[in-house]
């Protein structure tokens, strides 16, 4: 029998609002700690995980694929 390999855990892929990707680590994280860890503003952006809109206390990880999009203000 061979010895058990540990399964490796993917990293979130990011998608930043300037087209840029970049991935993070595996999570668990709740997606207000992500955006201010990235620097962003929650009351400046959206997020979707794998597509979906998502709020800040969703918990995001593993091999999701999180999306930040800039909201437009003015008037």
């Amino acid at each position: 029998m061979h010895p058990a390999r540990p399964v490796p855990h993917k990293a979130m892929k990011i998608l930043l609002p300037d087209k840029s990707c970049r991935d993070a680590g595996p999570g668990p994280v709740t997606v207000e700690v992500l955006l201010a860890d990235l620097g962003f503003d929650p009351v400046d952006v959206i997020v979707s995980r794998n597509g979906t809109l998502v709020t800040e206390d969703a918990v995001v990880g593993n091999d999701d694929e999180i999306r930040i999009i800039r909201i437009a203000h003015g008037g």
